[in-house]
């Protein structure tokens, strides 16, 4: 029989265990940029938003530097049908009109990343809205689908060719946590929508990053998907080039995020299930993680 001391006692002992526990991952991470992509569930679930943003202002307190990158696809949908401006997708990618190109924008900056920075602010964090059009954090190529040897113009549309990271540097080194939206101006300045998974890899080469994560709405990645066995926990790139062409289509971007910044020179990267609360800590401080982790050859 324990008594109500002895159960304290071991409540504060398994505590304190708990926290020795992460010592080995603070000193690992310490002082080191933390690229993550925050999509899925975890952005239109409000526990789960204020989950997250409890662990990037916990990032940040314990001294670790914190990136966050960001698209809104349902968002942007939600609200080009409240302007009854229809969505089209061609090939998995949203054709953005030049009507469509404001409101993308404006959802991206002004909707999400306000919200997500006052989670952030509300958790005890020192966030700051970045958007790739500021000082030309991201420059885009416009990207042109071809189906059946047809080529389609899928309008503002492209992806990250160059990253101009001047801007987020100063924000970490004024203690804040970037919060940014993936738009990124041509060479001429028009505006295009990309691919945030695609945007965040490259910006974690660009910084370089210690780490990249990606947040998804599954448990991993599954070789064999839909089989539930089939999940793997870790994966070399070249393992992974080989198995990307047989992935479901919305892994793909995600994974092919992860074999950019690790070919970047990204020591590693890492998809996790953003459905289960602060999953971002849980694959930081924990020995075992959670999702699939890609490593170099």
């Amino acid at each position: 029989m324990l008594f109500a001391a002895e159960t304290d006692n071991a409540i504060a002992r398994d505590k304190a265990q708990t926290l020795i526990d992460f010592l080995p991952w603070l000193q690992a991470f310490q002082g080191k940029i933390l690229v993550v992509k925050f999509g899925g569930n975890a952005m239109i679930d409000e526990a789960l938003q204020a989950a997250f943003a409890k662990d990037m202002a916990y990032l940040q307190l314990v001294g670790i530097k914190p990136v966050v990158v960001h698209g809104g696809g349902p968002q942007i949908t939600a609200r080009l049908a409240e302007l009854g401006i229809a969505s089209e997708f061609r090939g998995g990618l949203r054709v953005t009109s030049s009507e469509a190109i404001g409101v993308v924008r404006d959802v991206l900056r002004n909707q999400i990343s306000a919200q997500l920075a006052q989670l952030i602010t509300e958790a005890g964090g020192n966030p700051m809205i970045l958007s790739g059009e500021d000082e030309r954090l991201f420059v885009g190529e416009k990207t042109l689908l071809t189906e059946n040897g047809i080529e389609i113009d899928l309008g503002h549309v492209g992806e990250v060719k160059t990253v101009n990271p001047g801007a987020v540097h100063r924000a970490l080194e004024a203690g804040q946590i970037p919060v940014i939206s993936t738009v990124a101006p041509d060479q001429s300045g028009q505006l295009l929508n990309v691919n945030a998974d695609l945007a965040a890899a490259a910006l974690a080469i660009e910084l370089g990053a210690e780490k990249l994560i990606v947040l998804t709405d599954v448990a991993g990645l599954y070789s064999e998907w839909p089989n539930r066995d089939s999940r793997v926990s870790e994966i070399t790139v070249s393992e992974l080039e080989a198995l990307l062409p047989s992935l479901e289509s919305g892994m793909i971007p995600k994974m092919q995020a992860c074999l950019q910044a690790v070919r970047g020179g990204v020591p590693k990267a890492q998809v996790i299930d953003g459905r289960i609360p602060h999953s971002v800590l849980l694959e930081i401080f924990t020995p075992e993680g959670v999702g699939t982790l890609v490593l170099p050859d």
